[in-house]
């Protein structure tokens, strides 16, 4: 028998989709996901220590245990949560199909919250297990207020729109940020650029690359390589942040609904509807600007809600 409600994700959209749907008596299933996109259940919260900005937290709280949160709150309701990732979908007729390795099943109403994976260059010193969460992070917005970058150099790696926007928030609280990018040139919108040029904290390395990242137990100083001189640099700079863009987790879709050109999942305005009756889409795979765990959880919201009156009309 078709389940009424199955979610496919693990963070904010997903666990908030849940506890609607769960409240509205749909017992939603929820597949978590293992190691879904290279992240842990949970998803890019997991790779976040202190979150300052989710409201009812006045003193911060710790990505993963605001996940674990989420994840016992969705339980309470009645969800059912699968720790499997969904490979693959039919959503060709309903009721729609969906296959993990372990699985198979049908579901009348797909709720797709499967985020986004920030893109990392591999550098020496960024990667898991090293200095990745203790100073290098993919997210100015989320991580960048922390007492640790306060008045202290930071770099950006990036030459887009998103760069230079995260470079400007950090001048808020660093002493000086460096963006470094490979070429010559940006690519980054001329009104951006201009708006980082004429910031008096923001300092370009233009034909460089970061080599490494230094530090103990958090980010020290950081090599950079002039590609035009053949010179190397070492800079204290107590973080590091990638601005690189995002691969929102889609592919396992197989192109069955519509997505833009970047693979993020198209949604009708205002709503979490896609091309597909009775699929919706909440969080990071369909948002591309905003990427916070409190607009993934409004769109998760949304989606529970249309998810429950597209049941109800085509029940009769």
């Amino acid at each position: 028998m078709a389940e009424h409600v199955v979610i496919i994700g693990s963070g904010p959209a997903a666990h908030t989709a849940a506890i609607y749907a769960a409240r509205a008596n749909l017992t939603p299933v929820v597949f978590e996901g293992f190691m879904a996109g290279g992240i842990a259940a949970g998803g890019q919260l997991t790779t976040t220590t202190d979150v300052e900005n989710f409201p009812g937290f006045p003193d911060g709280i710790l990505g993963p245990e605001l996940t674990e949160r989420f994840r016992a709150q969705s339980e309470r309701f009645g969800a059912r949560i699968i720790t499997e990732t969904i490979t693959k979908v039919d959503l060709s007729k309903r009721p729609f199909t969906y296959a993990s390795d372990e699985q198979t099943g049908e579901a009348q109403v797909l709720i797709i919250a499967t985020g986004a994976t920030a893109k990392r260059d591999d550098i020496a010193g960024t990667r898991d297990n090293e200095l990745w969460q203790k100073g290098v992070s993919a997210c100015a917005v989320c991580d960048g207020a922390l007492p640790m970058f306060r008045n202290r150099p930071l770099f950006v790696v990036g030459g887009g729109d998103s760069a230079m926007e995260e470079a400007h928030f950090l001048t808020k609280f660093a002493s000086k940020v460096y963006i470094v990018h490979r070429r010559d040139e940006l690519r980054a919108s001329a009104i951006m650029q201009e708006r980082a040029k004429h910031n008096a904290k923001i300092e370009f390395l233009l034909s460089h690359r970061v080599v490494a990242v230094e530090g103990g137990n958090a980010v020290e100083q950081v090599r950079v390589h002039n590609l035009k001189t053949d010179a190397e640099t070492i800079l204290p700079a107590a973080g590091l942040f990638f601005a690189i863009g995002h691969v929102p987790n889609t592919s396992f879709l197989g192109g069955q609904v519509k997505c833009d050109d970047q693979g993020y999942i198209v949604t009708t305005p205002g709503t979490t509807m896609t091309s597909v009756p009775g699929v919706f889409a909440a969080g990071d795979c369909q948002d591309k600007k905003y990427r916070q765990a409190i607009t993934a959880a409004g769109t998760g919201c949304m989606a529970a809600l249309e998810a429950e009156q597209f049941l109800a009309h085509h029940a009769h």
